[in-house]
């Protein structure tokens, strides 16, 4: 047993709690903030470490073996994303320093950002999906929390349909999950996948497969993607590129952990509806993209986009798309992270997000005009940046399978990236500038920061790519090949 496991959940858990005692001491809440999300990351790097010497490592909670107890699990596929998770936290409550506000600074900001971090980790490390339902609501109270602090007309107006949608799928998730016990009689995701194998994915299994999908889905804004255009919009800049960079990225998770390693057995069925709701997902956001002309929904619809290229990848479940959506996963987490703080920081220094209410920025802030630049490239997958690599392993995932249309719109979507990018890139950046109401309390400098990291970070995936493949690949033979997990989990014993 491996107890650096559950570090990246503790972690997280016991600084927000040391933030509520000390709830004034702000320099303490910022140091402990950033000193946390730096050991969570050592944490996974050291974890990575370890599972390429010796295979995945697993923590039997309270020394209860599994499939009795609740398992921690981390294999390369869930490490590498608790190491983004943990660099692109640390650059956005950077970012928070300079933007936030006292007001939330005092009001728990800080420890509830802290709670959702330790969510997202236990979402990725669990072995149970109990616990994956558990660590889900974690993360999701911490939210509802988050996207309401400061008490804004249009936060408290979004965050309806925010609850409202998440407990619709907190409820369905609860009822999936009694039903695959009632099935299986374990919960134990490992258990789950011998247990499945045996019974069968018949007709009523695969139905609660197609329930499971439609939880996800909902989390993750695959296809049901109407609540995230207006809940991302809605708060902060460095609270919704913290939503945008981490929280679909869970959904997205969860399906590819289920059904790579407990629904695989359909793939003519689950995973070609997979790839079916990521073509429309990819169409819809793309369309919503080119439409408007306000930079909160350009982004945002550019979040759907990424949804549905990652899990297109999936959908052909071959080596080379699975490559192609870990790889673009990690680097959309990035991606998207950086691309809302650089549209808050255009918003804080204009006082609008209408794009044709702009021109010129380029002018007095030249780095952040050739920084956005950078990441409107990158999502659309110009090479040499981390985009490229993603997309090109994905397009080939879907045209080796016979997915061609798959494919195809997977390219026509970054070709309609890339126009929404260089509409906000010529309009907000080009020609010559109108009256700036910059925000005196605001440091330019302090914003740049920590998204010059994010660019480098972009920049170095890209060019760097060839150094990464070994993890990667390890992390999609983890989830091409279930039984590493089942006998990593289970002590290569049935229970």
């Amino acid at each position: 047993m491996n107890n650096l496991t559950i570090l990246p959940i503790i972690l997280p858990v016991i600084a927000g709690m040391i933030m509520v005692v000390f709830r004034n001491q702000i320099r303490m809440h910022r140091a402990l903030s950033l000193g946390t999300l730096t050991l969570i990351g050592i944490v996974a790097v050291m974890l990575m470490g370890q599972i390429q010497q010796n295979g995945i490592q697993v923590l039997h909670v309270g020394g209860w073996h599994a499939p009795f107890g609740i398992s921690m699990v981390a294999d390369m596929f869930s490490v590498l994303l608790v190491f983004t998770n943990a660099v692109v936290a640390f650059c956005c409550i950077w970012y928070a320093f300079f933007s936030i506000g006292e007001e939330r600074e005092k009001h728990f900001f800080y420890p509830f950002a802290l709670f959702l971090i330790a969510g997202v980790n236990g979402s990725f490390l669990t072995g149970d999906i109990f616990n994956l339902f558990v660590c889900f609501e974690v993360m999701l109270v911490a939210s509802y929390v988050l996207i309401t602090l400061g008490g804004a007309k249009t936060q408290l107006r979004e965050s309806l349909t925010y609850v409202l949608i998440n407990m619709i799928s907190s409820f369905l998730f609860l009822v999936a999950i009694a039903y695959l016990y009632h099935m299986t009689g374990t919960l134990n995701m490992a258990h789950l996948s011998v247990r499945v194998a045996e019974i069968g994915q018949g007709g009523l299994m695969t139905t609660v497969a197609f329930l499971f999908l439609t939880v996800f889905s909902l989390k993750a804004g695959l296809f049901l993607f109407y609540w995230i255009p207006g809940s991302y919009g809605a708060p902060p800049p460095a609270i919704a590129a913290i939503f945008a960079a981490l929280l679909t990225k869970v959904g997205i998770y969860a399906i590819i952990r289920l059904f790579s390693l407990v629904f695989y057995h359909e793939p003519g069925t689950t995973h070609y509806l997979i790839g079916i709701l990521a073509a429309v997902t990819m169409i819809l956001g793309a369309m919503g993209a080119v439409a408007f002309n306000d930079i909160k929904r350009i982004i945002t619809y550019n979040v759907v986009i990424g949804v549905g290229l990652i899990l297109a990848g999936f959908a052909s479940f071959c080596e080379a798309g699975l490559s192609g959506s870990v790889y673009y996963l990690i680097h959309d987490m990035i991606i998207k992270g950086l691309l809302f703080l650089l549209g808050g920081s255009i918003i804080l220094l204009t006082g609008t997000d209408r794009i044709r209410e702009m021109s010129g920025l380029i002018r007095s802030y030249p780095r952040l005009g050739w920084m956005f630049l950078i990441t409107a490239f990158s999502v659309a997958g110009i090479p040499p940046l981390s985009g490229f690599i993603g997309k090109i392993l994905i397009t080939e995932g879907a045209f080796r399978v016979g997915y061609y249309w798959l494919g195809g719109l997977g390219l026509l979507a970054s070709l309609m990236v890339i126009y929404s990018m260089l509409k906000i890139f010529m309009n907000v950046f080009w020609g010559y500038p109108d009256d700036l109401e910059s925000n005196p309390r605001i440091s330019v400098r302090g914003l740049l920061r920590p998204m010059a990291l994010l660019t480098a970070l972009t920049i170095f995936l890209g060019l760097g790519a060839q150094g990464l493949y070994g993890v990667v690949d390890q992390a999609v033979q983890g989830l091409m090949d279930p039984s590493l997990y089942i006998a990593a989990v289970l002590d290569g014993k049935l229970p």
